[in-house]
């Protein structure tokens, strides 16, 4: 099994954190509401874009940097720095790590191609 690089799972691990710390929010809600789980719905979306970018990293640094815009605006985050800074920013470099690393992955894997006359 090839050990993966730093650069394949930081967004991944910046992703889940991100989503459990979205998810904290919910808990201003009584636990197992119908209110509970509409303020899980963003949680339930970066959940999806995760998965995505998992198995498609360059489809799913695009999802990642559409949410970050669509998140700028929903949740009014370009009305104050720090919320811009700890929800859109994070989305935004997010999905350009998963662009990196995709794009990165293409590169090796033309690089690395054996042709058939080469043997």
């Amino acid at each position: 099994m090839k050990k993966k690089s730093a650069l394949y799972w930081i967004p991944r691990i910046i992703a889940i954190a991100f989503i459990l710390f979205i998810s904290i929010f919910a808990f201003d809600e009584p636990f197992l509401s119908l209110g509970f789980f509409i303020h899980l719905i963003p949680s339930f979306i970066l959940i999806a874009a995760l998965v995505a970018a998992w198995i498609w990293e360059k489809i799913g640094g695009i999802i990642f940097i559409l949410l970050a815009i669509v998140f700028t605006f929903v949740f009014s985050t370009y009305r104050s720095i720090f919320s811009f800074l700890q929800i859109s920013l994070v989305l935004l470099i997010i999905g350009i790590l998963f662009l990196i690393n995709g794009i990165k992955k293409k590169k090796i894997n033309k690089t690395s191609t054996i042709h058939p006359t080469d043997s």
